[in-house]
């Protein structure tokens, strides 16, 4: 019996919908990492690009656990000498909840052309709203 391999014409691509309100953010990434990569289905191969798009809503709804508001703090560089910037979850959370989810995903997926094309399947949105209603997506619990 050998291994099946998909190859790239053979992926068939689902939407999701997870809704974030009251949801953990490094649990909710984890699973949003799993779709994206298509590690939840039965045809996953490694080297093939075989995930499904993500659509997150509500994500100003998510919680950070412990002190991570407090204590936490995403760091960006802007290119100039000595402009490390910083900025502390609470202030990312309540600005732009967004870029955090997508950070917290970004990181559990691969740094190589596959993680950076699954990251382009990934809509991320503050409210409830999206605008993707038109691929019939399917919402997951």
């Amino acid at each position: 019996m050998s291994t099946f391999m998909a190859k790239p014409g053979e992926i068939e691509r689902q939407w999701y919908v997870i809704d974030a309100t009251g949801k953990t953010m490094g649990r909710l990434a984890v699973q949003v990492a799993d779709l994206l990569r298509g590690k939840n289905k039965p045809t996953f191969t490694p080297h093939v690009d075989c995930g499904d798009f993500v659509i997150v809503t509500n994500v100003e709804k998510m919680v950070l656990t412990g002190k991570k508001l407090e204590q936490k703090y995403y760091y960006h560089h802007t290119g100039y000498i000595g402009h490390m910037k910083s900025v502390r979850y609470d202030n990312l959370m309540a600005n732009k909840p967004e870029l955090a989810l997508e950070l917290a995903v970004k990181g559990m997926i691969p740094a190589n052309t596959i993680g950076r094309k699954a990251m382009t399947r990934l809509h991320v949105y503050k409210g409830a709203e999206h605008k993707h209603e038109a691929q019939k997506p399917v919402v997951i619990e």
